[in-house]
Parts: structure tokens; C-alpha cells; sequence
């Protein structure tokens, strides 16, 4: 069975052939490396562009980085959604870090056998990281009252994009509770806007300025 990224190529024109073949790889590498280690569910793999790509690059339907961009992707498990947006955006710098030692392992392969350039992984918690980032992005990690303190100050000063930097968070269900806790200044952008398909009926993006 032959998993392509046509879902990709129908919500983003204009890919180059590059960006095409790395996104179509994205199955091959995951299949591989989640029967040796699980970083998603393993009934979720025949998803993967769907529940997993695609929902990673709602982010890029809500704000299109412009080149220098430094972005800071934590708890990203396998990659996500940090490497479906590298792939679209080969001129901004991310940084992946998970706190599991062998989900980082997965990320440096699929970075490596992608040859994407513009990717730094790292095994470390969100608290130890010194840089400062443009945008720290996320996929349902955690609840933000906990997720904040960990990526508070990790902020430049400078916006450059069409938005101020801040936090662009993943997260599907009534948000409203969570964001009232956290006391948080926060944006939904439902994924429903963007995509059709019913597994975004309860999908946001959640900015969060600085």
C-alpha cells in the first residue's frame, strides 16, 4: 500500500517538487521508525496525513512565517508538528524538543532522512532551553495553565510577521474552561475554517501574543 500526500497538495498549491517528495516520504519514515518506536498510535499510522500532518500544518493556514522566522516546537513527540512545517518552510528555523530521549531519536532520523537543514532537535524539557523564539508552537501537550510557566520569557522582543509572537497551541474540544483557568489572552481559530474534513470540527488553533 502506497500512501501519497495528495491530501497535503489539495489544502497547499504551489508546493515545489521537493516539498511533494518530502511529504510524500513522511509515511514511509513514520511506518518504519513507529513499529520500532511509538511515538504515535499505531491505528492512527494509516491517518497520518489527516490527524497528524495536515492538523500540523493548520498553523500555516493561520500564519505564514516569513523567511528567518525562529520557531520553537516543545513536547514535540515525533516531530509535530514542528517537521510538516519546516517542510513548508524551508527558510524558517525550528527547534524540536521533547523531554523522551528516543521520541528525539525519531526526529533526528525522519530530519536527517529529509534533509532538512533547517531543523535543530533536542532531548531536553522546555525549562532548559536558554534561546529566545519569534513563535513556540505545540500539540495539546498539556493544559496551558501548566504549559505557560514553562515557555514564559523564551519570547524575542522584535515581531517580523503579520502577527506579534506568541504562542500558536493545537488543541481540539471546549477550550473555554482551560483558557478561563489559565487567565491566558487567548485567540481560537477553529481548523473548520481551513478544512472540511470532519476530524477538524473541533479543532483549534490557539494564539496566544506576547
Amino acid at each position: 500500500m502506497e500512501i501519497k500526500s495528495t491530501l497535503i497538495q489539495k489544502h497547499f498549491k504551489g508546493l515545489t517538487e521537493q516539498q511533494i517528495a518530502q511529504f510524500d516520504r513522511l509515511y514511509e519514515l513514520y511506518s518504519f521508525w513507529n513499529a520500532q518506536i511509538n511515538v504515535i498510535s499505531r491505528k492512527d499510522i494509516d491517518e497520518l496525513y489527516e490527524r497528524h500532518i495536515l492538523h500540523s500544518l493548520g498553523i500555516a493556514k493561520f500564519i505564514s512565517f516569513v523567511p528567518g522566522t525562529s520557531v520553537l516546537d516543545v513536547g514535540t513527540g515525533g516531530g509535530f508538528p514542528g517537521i510538516p512545517l519546516a517542510i513548508l518552510f524551508p527558510d524558517t528555523q525550528f527547534h524540536l524538543v521533547d523531554s523522551i530521549g528516543k521520541k528525539i531519536k525519531v526526529v533526528t532520523e525522519v530530519v536527517a532522512a529529509l534533509g532538512l537543514k533547517n531543523v535543530e532537535a533536542s532531548h531536553l524539557r522546555a525549562e532548559q532551553v536558554a534561546d529566545k523564539y519569534d513563535f513556540v508552537v505545540s500539540r495539546a501537550v498539556t493544559r496551558l495553565i501548566d504549559f505557560y510557566p514553562w515557555i514564559k520569557g523564551k519570547f524575542t522582543k522584535d515581531s517580523k510577521n503579520a502577527i506579534a509572537n506568541g504562542i500558536l497551541y493545537l488543541k481540539g474540544g471546549d477550550l473555554t474552561e482551560e483558557i478561563a483557568e489559565s487567565r491566558l489572552k487567548a485567540e481560537l481559530y477553529p481548523l473548520s475554517a481551513y478544512f472540511e474534513e470532519a476530524f477538524f470540527d473541533t479543532k483549534y488553533v490557539v494564539y496566544i501574543p506576547q
